[in-house]
């Protein structure tokens, strides 16, 4: 398993480093890119996955220890919070969509605050602000909108990758929660708990990167 996540570090370092040269290379667009994603929403993600790595770690202690009825308890748990996870995952992917930031022929970094519909003052100063950087940012990189579309591509090639890992994660808890239901895992013998349970922590890692590159940059607001 440590060698399998050496390969990991590996492959997720390749990304780490497109994404560093091109952010130094266009980081106005990569600014106007990270401020449209929704710092709610993946903030509520990094807690989710913390968490996650709390109650993976009790699975572990808890077959360390022999407490069979815990094992599972935390197993579940950690599949829960991985699932909410990916829920909210869904709807930031959505929310791209709907807004016209999935890279292609109908990409418009313009999409939002152009055609939004404000209801509130707070919501048009809002918009006002918005379409003030988005004029800012054109002035420092006239072809923002294929920069900013880079971007993205980053964004769902990286995020995408870790949903996958998560995916792969969520299938292993959901054998391991099968096998502990029958309450093999003992002091003696728990291998296979503690083994998910790094590459859970991986992946769990691989977010506490991803979040601060892809959702803090040259965050305006």
């Amino acid at each position: 398993m440590w060698i399998f996540l050496v390969t990991e570090v590996l492959f997720f370092g390749g990304m780490f480093l497109t994404y560093t040269i091109n952010r130094h290379e266009y980081f106005t667009a990569f600014g106007i890119g990270s401020n449209t994603l929704d710092i709610k929403l993946g903030t509520i993600n990094t807690a989710v996955l913390i968490l996650s790595s709390l109650t993976m770690a009790m699975a572990v202690w808890s077959a360390q220890v022999g407490k069979k009825q815990l094992v599972t308890g935390f197993l579940i748990a950690t599949l829960v919070l991985g699932s909410v996870f990916l829920g909210i995952k869904v709807v930031e992917y959505k929310q791209k969509f709907d807004h016209h930031l999935i890279p292609g022929r109908g990409f418009d970094v313009w999409y939002l605050v152009d055609n939004s519909k404000p209801q509130t003052e707070i919501e048009k100063k809002h918009l006002d602000d918005e379409r003030e950087e988005l004029h800012k940012a054109t002035l420092v990189d006239p072809d923002i909108q294929s920069h900013a579309q880079l971007y993205f591509s980053l964004y769902f090639a990286m995020t995408g990758l870790h949903a996958l890992h998560m995916i792969v994660g969520a299938g292993l808890l959901i054998w391991l929660i099968k096998v502990s239901l029958r309450g093999r895992f003992t002091p003696r013998y728990n291998t296979p708990v503690e083994i998910v349970g790094l590459y859970w922590h991986f992946v769990d890692i691989v977010w506490i990167y991803l979040f601060p590159l892809l959702y803090l940059i040259d965050r305006h607001r």
